[in-house]
Protein backbone atom coordinates (compact mmCIF):
# COMPACT_ATOMS: atom_id res chain seq x y z
CA UNK A 1 0.00 0.00 0.00
CA UNK A 2 1.37 3.39 -1.02
CA UNK A 3 1.96 5.91 1.73
CA UNK A 4 0.67 9.36 0.84
CA UNK A 5 2.63 12.57 1.46
CA UNK A 6 5.98 10.80 1.56
CA UNK A 7 7.81 13.91 0.36
CA UNK A 8 6.54 16.19 3.12
CA UNK A 9 5.94 13.56 5.83
CA UNK A 10 8.52 15.09 8.26
CA UNK A 11 6.46 18.24 8.40
CA UNK A 12 3.26 16.40 9.27
CA UNK A 13 4.55 13.92 11.85
CA UNK A 14 2.02 14.03 14.67
CA UNK A 15 -0.04 16.69 12.85
CA UNK A 16 -2.86 16.74 10.35
CA UNK A 17 -1.73 17.02 6.69
CA UNK A 18 -4.19 19.87 6.15
CA UNK A 19 -5.56 22.70 8.25
CA UNK A 20 -8.56 24.96 7.95
CA UNK A 21 -6.28 27.62 6.48
CA UNK A 22 -5.36 25.47 3.47
CA UNK A 23 -8.77 25.77 1.82
CA UNK A 24 -8.82 29.60 1.45
CA UNK A 25 -5.15 29.58 0.45
CA UNK A 26 -5.78 26.94 -2.24
CA UNK A 27 -8.85 28.80 -3.50
CA UNK A 28 -6.91 32.06 -3.61
CA UNK A 29 -4.07 30.46 -5.60
CA UNK A 30 -6.55 28.85 -8.01
CA UNK A 31 -8.43 32.14 -8.49
CA UNK A 32 -5.12 33.94 -9.08
CA UNK A 33 -4.07 31.44 -11.76
CA UNK A 34 -7.44 31.72 -13.52
CA UNK A 35 -7.23 35.53 -13.37
CA UNK A 36 -3.70 35.50 -14.83
CA UNK A 37 -4.79 33.27 -17.72
CA UNK A 38 -7.76 35.51 -18.49
CA UNK A 39 -5.60 38.62 -18.13
CA UNK A 40 -3.00 37.26 -20.56
CA UNK A 41 -5.68 36.54 -23.16
CA UNK A 42 -7.38 39.92 -22.81
CA UNK A 43 -4.12 41.93 -22.86
CA UNK A 44 -2.87 40.25 -26.04
CA UNK A 45 -6.18 40.32 -27.92
CA UNK A 46 -6.13 41.80 -31.44
CA UNK A 47 -7.54 45.28 -31.79
CA UNK A 48 -8.91 46.80 -34.95
CA UNK A 49 -9.24 50.39 -33.74
CA UNK A 50 -7.23 52.51 -31.32
CA UNK A 51 -10.34 53.73 -29.50
CA UNK A 52 -12.10 51.19 -27.30
CA UNK A 53 -15.57 52.04 -26.12
CA UNK A 54 -15.85 52.50 -22.37
CA UNK A 55 -19.35 51.83 -21.15
CA UNK A 56 -20.66 53.58 -18.06
CA UNK A 57 -22.97 50.71 -17.11
CA UNK A 58 -22.40 49.66 -13.50
CA UNK A 59 -22.14 46.00 -14.53
CA UNK A 60 -18.77 46.70 -16.20
CA UNK A 61 -17.16 48.34 -13.14
CA UNK A 62 -15.93 45.11 -11.42
CA UNK A 63 -14.15 44.00 -14.60
CA UNK A 64 -12.67 47.47 -15.10
CA UNK A 65 -11.44 47.47 -11.49
CA UNK A 66 -9.80 44.06 -12.01
CA UNK A 67 -7.95 45.28 -15.11
CA UNK A 68 -6.73 48.41 -13.29
CA UNK A 69 -5.50 46.45 -10.26
CA UNK A 70 -3.69 44.01 -12.56
CA UNK A 71 -1.87 46.88 -14.28
CA UNK A 72 -0.95 48.34 -10.88
CA UNK A 73 0.65 45.11 -9.66
CA UNK A 74 2.52 44.47 -12.90
CA UNK A 75 3.92 48.00 -12.70
CA UNK A 76 4.76 47.44 -9.03
CA UNK A 77 6.77 44.31 -9.88
CA UNK A 78 8.77 46.39 -12.36
CA UNK A 79 9.20 49.01 -9.64
CA UNK A 80 10.74 46.51 -7.21
CA UNK A 81 13.27 45.31 -9.76
CA UNK A 82 14.18 48.89 -10.64
CA UNK A 83 14.39 49.93 -6.98
CA UNK A 84 16.78 47.21 -5.89
CA UNK A 85 18.99 47.50 -8.96
CA UNK A 86 19.12 51.27 -9.29
CA UNK A 87 19.23 52.03 -5.57
CA UNK A 88 22.03 49.53 -4.89
CA UNK A 89 24.22 50.84 -7.70
CA UNK A 90 23.76 54.45 -6.61
CA UNK A 91 24.34 53.69 -2.91
CA UNK A 92 27.57 51.66 -3.33
CA UNK A 93 29.39 53.40 -6.17
CA UNK A 94 30.31 57.09 -5.85
CA UNK A 95 30.88 57.26 -9.60
CA UNK A 96 27.51 55.70 -10.31
CA UNK A 97 25.84 58.02 -7.78
CA UNK A 98 27.16 61.10 -9.59
CA UNK A 99 25.40 59.87 -12.73
CA UNK A 100 22.38 57.94 -11.48
CA UNK A 101 21.01 60.36 -8.90
CA UNK A 102 20.90 63.39 -11.26
CA UNK A 103 19.38 61.04 -13.85
CA UNK A 104 16.76 60.02 -11.28
CA UNK A 105 16.02 63.69 -10.67
CA UNK A 106 15.42 64.11 -14.40
CA UNK A 107 13.29 60.97 -14.68
CA UNK A 108 11.02 61.89 -11.79
CA UNK A 109 10.52 65.35 -13.25
CA UNK A 110 9.16 64.00 -16.55
CA UNK A 111 5.36 63.82 -16.22
CA UNK A 112 3.38 60.76 -17.19
CA UNK A 113 2.18 62.45 -20.37
CA UNK A 114 5.80 63.00 -21.37
CA UNK A 115 6.58 59.28 -21.04
CA UNK A 116 3.38 58.35 -22.86
CA UNK A 117 4.23 60.65 -25.74
CA UNK A 118 7.55 58.86 -26.24
CA UNK A 119 6.71 55.26 -25.37
CA UNK A 120 3.25 54.83 -26.88
CA UNK A 121 4.44 54.87 -30.48
CA UNK A 122 7.31 52.50 -29.70
CA UNK A 123 5.20 49.90 -27.88
CA UNK A 124 2.51 50.02 -30.57
CA UNK A 125 5.18 49.50 -33.26
CA UNK A 126 6.54 46.47 -31.37
CA UNK A 127 3.09 44.86 -31.19
CA UNK A 128 1.12 46.05 -34.24
CA UNK A 129 -2.54 45.11 -34.29
CA UNK A 130 -2.41 43.89 -30.69
CA UNK A 131 -3.72 45.44 -27.50
CA UNK A 132 -0.45 44.48 -25.77
CA UNK A 133 1.38 47.53 -27.07
CA UNK A 134 -1.18 49.90 -25.54
CA UNK A 135 -1.25 47.86 -22.33
CA UNK A 136 2.53 48.01 -21.96
CA UNK A 137 2.50 51.76 -22.57
CA UNK A 138 -0.14 52.17 -19.84
CA UNK A 139 1.74 49.91 -17.42
CA UNK A 140 4.98 51.77 -18.08
CA UNK A 141 3.24 55.07 -17.34
CA UNK A 142 2.00 53.67 -14.02
CA UNK A 143 5.53 52.40 -13.33
CA UNK A 144 6.91 55.92 -13.77
CA UNK A 145 4.51 57.17 -11.11
CA UNK A 146 5.69 54.52 -8.62
CA UNK A 147 9.38 53.89 -9.19
CA UNK A 148 11.16 57.10 -8.22
CA UNK A 149 9.80 57.26 -4.67
CA UNK A 150 10.77 53.63 -3.99
CA UNK A 151 14.26 54.10 -5.45
CA UNK A 152 14.88 57.19 -3.31
CA UNK A 153 13.64 55.35 -0.22
CA UNK A 154 15.93 52.35 -0.75
CA UNK A 155 18.92 54.57 -1.57
CA UNK A 156 18.39 56.62 1.58
CA UNK A 157 17.96 53.50 3.74
CA UNK A 158 21.15 51.88 2.44
CA UNK A 159 23.13 55.07 3.02
CA UNK A 160 21.70 55.32 6.56
CA UNK A 161 22.84 51.83 7.67
CA UNK A 162 24.76 52.23 10.96
CA UNK A 163 28.51 51.69 11.01
CA UNK A 164 28.33 48.62 13.25
CA UNK A 165 26.32 46.76 10.61
CA UNK A 166 28.93 47.64 7.99
CA UNK A 167 31.60 46.28 10.31
CA UNK A 168 29.57 43.09 10.80
CA UNK A 169 29.44 42.64 7.01
CA UNK A 170 33.24 42.88 6.86
CA UNK A 171 33.75 40.50 9.77
CA UNK A 172 31.36 37.91 8.30
CA UNK A 173 32.95 38.32 4.84
CA UNK A 174 29.63 38.57 3.12
CA UNK A 175 29.55 38.81 -0.65
CA UNK A 176 27.86 41.88 -2.18
CA UNK A 177 24.72 39.89 -2.91
CA UNK A 178 24.66 38.41 0.61
CA UNK A 179 25.05 41.91 2.04
CA UNK A 180 22.15 43.05 -0.13
CA UNK A 181 19.86 40.15 0.87
CA UNK A 182 20.77 39.84 4.56
CA UNK A 183 21.51 43.43 5.63
CA UNK A 184 20.33 46.09 3.19
CA UNK A 185 16.88 44.78 2.24
CA UNK A 186 15.91 43.89 5.87
CA UNK A 187 17.15 47.28 7.10
CA UNK A 188 15.17 49.10 4.40
CA UNK A 189 12.08 46.87 4.60
CA UNK A 190 9.84 49.06 6.76
CA UNK A 191 10.59 52.15 4.71
CA UNK A 192 9.95 50.22 1.51
CA UNK A 193 6.59 48.91 2.74
CA UNK A 194 5.37 52.30 3.88
CA UNK A 195 6.57 53.95 0.68
CA UNK A 196 4.98 51.17 -1.37
CA UNK A 197 1.61 52.41 -0.12
CA UNK A 198 2.51 55.94 -1.23
CA UNK A 199 3.71 54.64 -4.59
CA UNK A 200 0.44 52.80 -5.08
CA UNK A 201 -1.30 56.08 -4.35
CA UNK A 202 0.80 57.72 -7.04
CA UNK A 203 -0.24 54.97 -9.44
CA UNK A 204 -3.93 55.54 -8.64
CA UNK A 205 -3.38 59.29 -9.06
CA UNK A 206 -2.31 58.93 -12.70
CA UNK A 207 -4.50 55.93 -13.51
CA UNK A 208 -6.93 58.01 -15.54
CA UNK A 209 -4.11 59.58 -17.59
CA UNK A 210 -2.55 56.11 -18.08
CA UNK A 211 -5.72 54.36 -19.24
CA UNK A 212 -7.48 57.19 -21.08
CA UNK A 213 -4.58 58.21 -23.31
CA UNK A 214 -5.00 61.35 -25.41
CA UNK A 215 -1.60 62.14 -26.94
CA UNK A 216 -0.36 63.09 -30.38
CA UNK A 217 -3.86 63.17 -31.81
CA UNK A 218 -4.71 59.66 -30.59
CA UNK A 219 -7.61 58.87 -28.28
CA UNK A 220 -7.04 55.48 -26.65
CA UNK A 221 -9.30 54.07 -23.93
CA UNK A 222 -8.21 50.87 -22.21
CA UNK A 223 -10.67 48.90 -20.05
CA UNK A 224 -10.13 50.18 -16.53
CA UNK A 225 -11.59 52.25 -13.77
CA UNK A 226 -9.33 55.18 -14.71
CA UNK A 227 -10.75 55.37 -18.23
CA UNK A 228 -14.25 54.89 -16.74
CA UNK A 229 -13.66 57.93 -14.52
CA UNK A 230 -12.21 59.98 -17.38
CA UNK A 231 -15.25 59.19 -19.54
CA UNK A 232 -17.62 60.17 -16.74
CA UNK A 233 -15.73 63.43 -16.11
CA UNK A 234 -15.82 64.35 -19.80
CA UNK A 235 -19.56 63.73 -19.83
CA UNK A 236 -20.03 65.76 -16.62
CA UNK A 237 -21.90 62.78 -15.15
CA UNK A 238 -21.68 63.32 -11.38
CA UNK A 239 -23.54 60.08 -10.62
CA UNK A 240 -21.03 57.87 -12.41
CA UNK A 241 -18.14 59.96 -11.03
CA UNK A 242 -19.43 59.22 -7.52
CA UNK A 243 -19.84 55.53 -8.39
CA UNK A 244 -16.24 55.41 -9.64
CA UNK A 245 -15.01 57.02 -6.43
CA UNK A 246 -16.94 54.54 -4.27
CA UNK A 247 -15.61 51.64 -6.34
CA UNK A 248 -12.08 52.95 -5.92
CA UNK A 249 -12.57 53.18 -2.16
CA UNK A 250 -13.78 49.57 -2.04
CA UNK A 251 -10.76 48.42 -4.05
CA UNK A 252 -8.38 50.35 -1.80
CA UNK A 253 -9.91 48.84 1.36
CA UNK A 254 -9.68 45.33 -0.13
CA UNK A 255 -6.04 45.90 -1.07
CA UNK A 256 -5.36 47.06 2.46
CA UNK A 257 -6.95 43.92 3.96
CA UNK A 258 -5.50 41.43 1.49
CA UNK A 259 -2.08 42.90 0.69
CA UNK A 260 -0.76 45.85 2.68
CA UNK A 261 -1.93 44.81 6.15
CA UNK A 262 -0.32 41.33 5.86
CA UNK A 263 2.79 42.94 4.40
CA UNK A 264 3.08 45.40 7.28
CA UNK A 265 2.45 42.66 9.85
CA UNK A 266 5.20 40.56 8.26
CA UNK A 267 7.64 43.48 7.93
CA UNK A 268 7.43 44.52 11.60
CA UNK A 269 10.10 41.91 12.48
CA UNK A 270 12.63 43.97 10.52
CA UNK A 271 12.09 47.08 12.63
CA UNK A 272 14.39 48.23 15.44
CA UNK A 273 13.86 46.66 18.83
CA UNK A 274 11.10 48.34 20.74
CA UNK A 275 9.97 50.69 17.98
CA UNK A 276 7.61 48.35 16.17
CA UNK A 277 6.78 45.82 18.86
CA UNK A 278 3.09 46.67 18.84
CA UNK A 279 0.75 43.97 17.71
CA UNK A 280 -0.44 44.21 14.13
CA UNK A 281 -2.79 41.37 13.34
CA UNK A 282 -3.70 40.16 9.88
CA UNK A 283 -6.06 37.28 9.22
CA UNK A 284 -4.50 36.77 5.78
CA UNK A 285 -0.98 36.50 7.22
CA UNK A 286 -2.23 34.15 9.95
CA UNK A 287 -3.83 31.88 7.33
CA UNK A 288 -0.64 31.85 5.29
CA UNK A 289 1.50 31.03 8.32
CA UNK A 290 -0.82 28.19 9.39
CA UNK A 291 -1.21 26.67 5.92
CA UNK A 292 0.50 23.30 5.42
CA UNK A 293 0.68 23.94 1.67
CA UNK A 294 2.63 27.13 2.23
CA UNK A 295 4.83 25.39 4.79
CA UNK A 296 5.80 22.65 2.33
CA UNK A 297 6.45 25.18 -0.43
CA UNK A 298 8.55 27.30 1.92
CA UNK A 299 10.70 24.39 3.15
CA UNK A 300 11.00 22.46 -0.11
CA UNK A 301 11.09 25.21 -2.73
CA UNK A 302 11.47 28.76 -1.44
CA UNK A 303 14.25 28.29 1.13
CA UNK A 304 16.45 26.02 -1.05
CA UNK A 305 16.04 28.41 -3.98
CA UNK A 306 16.80 31.44 -1.80
CA UNK A 307 19.84 29.71 -0.30
CA UNK A 308 21.14 28.89 -3.77
CA UNK A 309 20.71 32.42 -5.10
CA UNK A 310 22.06 34.13 -1.97
CA UNK A 311 24.89 31.79 -0.98
CA UNK A 312 25.91 29.54 -3.88
CA UNK A 313 25.24 31.40 -7.11
CA UNK A 314 27.44 34.47 -6.32
CA UNK A 315 30.33 32.18 -5.31
CA UNK A 316 29.97 30.12 -8.49
CA UNK A 317 29.90 33.26 -10.62
CA UNK A 318 32.94 34.71 -8.84
CA UNK A 319 34.94 31.51 -9.31
CA UNK A 320 34.00 31.45 -12.98
CA UNK A 321 35.23 35.02 -13.40
CA UNK A 322 38.46 34.38 -11.50
CA UNK A 323 39.18 31.07 -13.23
CA UNK A 324 38.54 32.38 -16.72
CA UNK A 325 41.55 33.72 -18.61
CA UNK A 326 39.22 35.78 -20.76
CA UNK A 327 37.75 37.75 -17.87
CA UNK A 328 39.97 40.80 -18.39
CA UNK A 329 39.28 40.93 -22.12
CA UNK A 330 35.57 40.56 -21.49
CA UNK A 331 35.74 43.53 -19.16
CA UNK A 332 37.58 45.60 -21.78
CA UNK A 333 35.05 44.56 -24.41
CA UNK A 334 32.20 45.52 -22.09
CA UNK A 335 33.65 48.98 -21.48
CA UNK A 336 34.25 49.43 -25.21
CA UNK A 337 30.67 48.42 -26.00
CA UNK A 338 29.35 50.82 -23.34
CA UNK A 339 31.52 53.62 -24.75
CA UNK A 340 30.19 53.01 -28.27
CA UNK A 341 26.60 52.97 -27.01
CA UNK A 342 27.20 56.16 -25.06
CA UNK A 343 28.71 57.82 -28.12
CA UNK A 344 25.70 57.01 -30.28
CA UNK A 345 23.28 58.13 -27.56
CA UNK A 346 25.12 61.44 -27.13
CA UNK A 347 25.20 61.88 -30.89
CA UNK A 348 21.45 61.26 -31.07
CA UNK A 349 20.81 63.69 -28.22
CA UNK A 350 23.06 66.34 -29.80
CA UNK A 351 21.34 65.96 -33.18
CA UNK A 352 17.93 66.24 -31.50
CA UNK A 353 19.06 69.32 -29.57
CA UNK A 354 20.30 71.00 -32.75
CA UNK A 355 17.04 70.19 -34.54
CA UNK A 356 15.00 71.47 -31.58
CA UNK A 357 17.04 74.67 -31.41
CA UNK A 358 16.30 75.30 -35.07
CA UNK A 359 12.55 75.02 -34.53
CA UNK A 360 12.18 77.02 -31.29
CA UNK A 361 12.01 80.78 -31.32
CA UNK A 362 13.46 82.87 -28.52
CA UNK A 363 10.00 84.15 -27.57
CA UNK A 364 8.67 80.58 -27.26
CA UNK A 365 11.61 79.47 -25.12
CA UNK A 366 11.32 82.54 -22.90
CA UNK A 367 7.60 81.94 -22.49
CA UNK A 368 8.19 78.35 -21.37
CA UNK A 369 10.89 79.52 -18.92
CA UNK A 370 8.45 81.98 -17.36
CA UNK A 371 5.86 79.18 -17.18
CA UNK A 372 8.46 77.09 -15.37
CA UNK A 373 9.04 79.84 -12.80
CA UNK A 374 5.30 79.98 -12.02
CA UNK A 375 5.15 76.20 -11.55
CA UNK A 376 8.37 76.23 -9.46
CA UNK A 377 6.83 78.72 -7.04
CA UNK A 378 3.74 76.53 -6.73
CA UNK A 379 5.91 73.47 -6.05
CA UNK A 380 7.80 75.29 -3.27
CA UNK A 381 4.50 76.45 -1.79
CA UNK A 382 3.18 72.89 -1.96
CA UNK A 383 6.20 71.37 -0.15
CA UNK A 384 6.18 74.16 2.46
CA UNK A 385 2.47 73.74 3.25
CA UNK A 386 2.73 69.96 3.43
CA UNK A 387 5.80 70.15 5.70
CA UNK A 388 4.24 72.66 8.06
CA UNK A 389 1.26 70.39 8.56
CA UNK A 390 2.69 66.87 8.41
CA UNK A 391 6.19 67.07 9.92
CA UNK A 392 4.94 67.71 13.48
CA UNK A 393 2.00 65.35 12.97
CA UNK A 394 4.16 62.60 11.47
CA UNK A 395 6.77 62.91 14.22
CA UNK A 396 4.09 62.70 16.92
CA UNK A 397 2.60 59.61 15.25
CA UNK A 398 5.96 57.89 14.81
CA UNK A 399 7.02 58.49 18.42
CA UNK A 400 3.84 56.73 19.60
CA UNK A 401 3.78 53.25 18.00
CA UNK A 402 0.36 52.47 19.47
CA UNK A 403 -1.05 55.63 17.88
CA UNK A 404 0.67 54.75 14.60
CA UNK A 405 -1.01 51.34 14.69
CA UNK A 406 -4.46 52.89 15.11
CA UNK A 407 -3.99 55.66 12.56
CA UNK A 408 -2.17 53.60 9.91
CA UNK A 409 -5.33 52.39 8.11
CA UNK A 410 -6.68 55.94 7.92
CA UNK A 411 -3.35 57.32 6.67
CA UNK A 412 -3.00 54.51 4.18
CA UNK A 413 -6.52 55.05 2.89
CA UNK A 414 -5.78 58.73 2.39
CA UNK A 415 -2.48 58.00 0.63
CA UNK A 416 -3.85 55.28 -1.62
CA UNK A 417 -6.96 57.25 -2.54
CA UNK A 418 -6.25 59.00 -5.86
CA UNK A 419 -6.48 62.71 -5.18
CA UNK A 420 -7.52 63.49 -8.73
CA UNK A 421 -10.84 61.77 -8.04
CA UNK A 422 -11.82 64.75 -5.89
CA UNK A 423 -10.52 67.24 -8.47
CA UNK A 424 -13.92 67.47 -10.22
CA UNK A 425 -15.57 68.44 -6.92
CA UNK A 426 -12.84 70.98 -6.16
CA UNK A 427 -13.10 72.33 -9.69
CA UNK A 428 -16.82 72.80 -9.14
CA UNK A 429 -16.04 74.74 -5.94
CA UNK A 430 -13.46 76.88 -7.75
CA UNK A 431 -16.04 77.71 -10.44
CA UNK A 432 -18.80 78.38 -7.92
CA UNK A 433 -16.73 80.68 -5.69
CA UNK A 434 -14.60 82.20 -8.46
CA UNK A 435 -11.24 80.95 -7.14
CA UNK A 436 -8.36 81.52 -9.53
CA UNK A 437 -6.69 78.26 -10.50
CA UNK A 438 -3.26 79.82 -9.95
CA UNK A 439 -4.01 79.58 -6.23
CA UNK A 440 -6.28 76.55 -6.32
CA UNK A 441 -3.68 74.48 -8.18
CA UNK A 442 -1.39 74.69 -5.13
CA UNK A 443 -3.99 72.92 -3.02
CA UNK A 444 -4.52 70.38 -5.81
CA UNK A 445 -0.78 69.65 -5.77
CA UNK A 446 -0.74 69.36 -1.98
CA UNK A 447 -3.55 66.80 -2.02
CA UNK A 448 -1.55 64.53 -4.30
CA UNK A 449 2.00 64.93 -2.92
CA UNK A 450 1.60 65.48 0.84
CA UNK A 451 1.72 61.78 1.67
CA UNK A 452 5.35 61.43 0.60
CA UNK A 453 6.36 63.74 3.45
CA UNK A 454 4.02 62.22 6.03
CA UNK A 455 5.00 58.60 5.37
CA UNK A 456 8.74 59.29 5.34
CA UNK A 457 8.57 61.31 8.56
CA UNK A 458 6.52 58.56 10.26
CA UNK A 459 9.02 55.89 9.16
CA UNK A 460 11.91 58.04 10.40
CA UNK A 461 10.31 58.52 13.81
CA UNK A 462 9.48 54.80 14.03
CA UNK A 463 13.14 53.99 13.29
CA UNK A 464 14.39 55.65 16.49
CA UNK A 465 15.65 52.83 18.75
CA UNK A 466 13.88 52.43 22.06
CA UNK A 467 17.14 52.66 24.03
CA UNK A 468 17.71 56.21 22.76
CA UNK A 469 14.20 57.19 23.78
CA UNK A 470 14.88 55.72 27.21
CA UNK A 471 18.12 57.72 27.45
CA UNK A 472 16.16 60.90 26.81
CA UNK A 473 13.69 60.03 29.55
CA UNK A 474 16.41 59.08 32.04
CA UNK A 475 18.37 62.29 31.41
CA UNK A 476 15.14 64.27 31.74
CA UNK A 477 15.67 66.13 28.50
CA UNK A 478 13.15 68.75 27.60
CA UNK A 479 10.93 68.24 24.59
CA UNK A 480 13.07 70.63 22.57
CA UNK A 481 16.30 68.85 23.60
CA UNK A 482 14.85 65.44 22.73
CA UNK A 483 13.84 66.74 19.32
CA UNK A 484 17.26 68.34 18.69
CA UNK A 485 19.49 65.49 19.87
CA UNK A 486 17.40 62.35 19.31
CA UNK A 487 14.55 62.91 16.85
CA UNK A 488 16.15 65.31 14.37
CA UNK A 489 19.23 63.19 13.49
CA UNK A 490 16.95 60.34 12.44
CA UNK A 491 13.96 62.16 10.96
CA UNK A 492 15.70 64.85 8.88
CA UNK A 493 17.16 62.52 6.19
CA UNK A 494 13.75 60.87 5.86
CA UNK A 495 12.09 64.29 5.55
CA UNK A 496 14.55 65.30 2.83
CA UNK A 497 13.72 62.11 0.94
CA UNK A 498 10.02 62.84 1.33
CA UNK A 499 10.50 66.46 0.26
CA UNK A 500 12.40 65.43 -2.89
CA UNK A 501 9.74 62.93 -3.91
CA UNK A 502 6.94 65.31 -2.91
CA UNK A 503 8.45 68.02 -5.11
CA UNK A 504 8.72 65.53 -7.96
CA UNK A 505 5.12 64.51 -7.38
CA UNK A 506 4.06 68.15 -7.39
CA UNK A 507 5.81 68.73 -10.72
CA UNK A 508 3.99 65.69 -12.12
CA UNK A 509 0.68 66.81 -10.62
CA UNK A 510 1.04 70.19 -12.32
CA UNK A 511 -0.12 68.68 -15.62
CA UNK A 512 -3.53 67.95 -14.10
CA UNK A 513 -3.59 70.71 -11.48
CA UNK A 514 -2.97 73.64 -13.83
CA UNK A 515 -5.69 72.57 -16.27
CA UNK A 516 -8.96 71.55 -14.59
CA UNK A 517 -11.90 70.36 -16.69
CA UNK A 518 -15.48 69.72 -15.64
CA UNK A 519 -17.90 68.96 -18.45
CA UNK A 520 -17.65 71.78 -20.98
CA UNK A 521 -15.95 74.15 -18.52
CA UNK A 522 -12.17 74.38 -18.32
CA UNK A 523 -10.07 76.32 -15.84
CA UNK A 524 -6.42 77.03 -16.60
CA UNK A 525 -3.54 79.05 -15.22
CA UNK A 526 -0.10 79.89 -16.46
CA UNK A 527 2.45 77.20 -15.76
CA UNK A 528 4.68 74.57 -17.33
CA UNK A 529 2.20 71.78 -16.59
CA UNK A 530 -0.55 73.60 -18.49
CA UNK A 531 1.85 74.24 -21.37
CA UNK A 532 2.78 70.55 -21.53
CA UNK A 533 -0.87 69.51 -21.46
CA UNK A 534 -1.65 71.81 -24.39
CA UNK A 535 1.35 70.61 -26.39
CA UNK A 536 0.48 66.95 -25.74
CA UNK A 537 -3.14 67.44 -26.78
CA UNK A 538 -2.14 69.27 -29.95
CA UNK A 539 0.55 66.75 -30.91
CA UNK A 540 3.21 69.50 -30.80
CA UNK A 541 6.43 67.49 -30.52
CA UNK A 542 8.54 70.62 -30.24
CA UNK A 543 6.48 71.90 -27.31
CA UNK A 544 6.45 68.48 -25.63
CA UNK A 545 10.22 68.07 -25.79
CA UNK A 546 10.93 71.67 -24.81
CA UNK A 547 8.62 71.60 -21.77
CA UNK A 548 10.13 68.28 -20.65
CA UNK A 549 13.65 69.67 -20.98
CA UNK A 550 12.81 72.86 -19.08
CA UNK A 551 10.97 70.96 -16.34
CA UNK A 552 13.90 68.56 -15.98
CA UNK A 553 16.32 71.48 -15.76
CA UNK A 554 14.26 73.13 -13.00
CA UNK A 555 14.02 69.89 -11.02
CA UNK A 556 17.72 69.03 -11.34
CA UNK A 557 18.75 72.57 -10.39
CA UNK A 558 16.57 72.64 -7.25
CA UNK A 559 17.65 69.15 -6.24
CA UNK A 560 21.34 69.96 -6.72
CA UNK A 561 21.24 73.39 -5.10
CA UNK A 562 18.79 72.71 -2.28
CA UNK A 563 17.60 69.20 -1.54
CA UNK A 564 20.87 67.36 -2.14
CA UNK A 565 22.80 69.81 0.03
CA UNK A 566 20.30 69.33 2.82
CA UNK A 567 20.62 65.56 2.48
CA UNK A 568 24.45 65.68 2.55
CA UNK A 569 24.32 67.90 5.64
CA UNK A 570 21.94 65.51 7.39
CA UNK A 571 24.10 62.53 6.42
CA UNK A 572 27.36 64.11 7.61
CA UNK A 573 26.26 66.04 10.72
CA UNK A 574 23.06 64.35 11.91
CA UNK A 575 23.88 60.72 11.22
CA UNK A 576 22.67 58.32 13.89
CA UNK A 577 25.22 55.68 14.91
CA UNK A 578 24.29 52.84 17.24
Amino acid sequence: MLRPWTLSRPFFRGRAPFTAADLPVALAVFALLVALVHLGRSMTAPVAHEAIEIRLDLAHLPYYAFRSVARMFIAFSWTLVFTFTYGSLAAHSPRAERILMPLLDILQSVPVLGFLSVTLTGFMALFPGSLLGMELASIFAIFTSQAWNMAYSFFQSVRAIPRDLHEAVLVMRLTPFQRFARVEVPFAMNGLVWNAMVSFGGGWFFLAASEAITVLGRDIRLPGIGSYLATAVEAGDFWHIAVAIVTMLVVIVLLDLLFFRPLLAWARKFGPAGALDEEMESAVLTAIERSRIVEVLRERVIRPAASFFVNNLPVIAQRARVGSSRGRWRGVAGWALAACAGFFVLRWVFAGAVDLAGRVTSEQALGYLVDGVFTLLRVFACVALASLVWVPVGTAIGLRPALARRLRPIIQLGAAFPANLVYPMLTWLFIRYDVHLGIGSVFLMVIGSQWYILFNVVVGALSIPEDLREVGRVMRLTRRQRFRHIVLPVVLPYWVTGAITAAGGAWNASIVAEVATLGDQTLTCRGLGAAMTRATHDGDWTGIVLTIVIMSAFVVATNRLLWRRLYVYAEEHLRLET
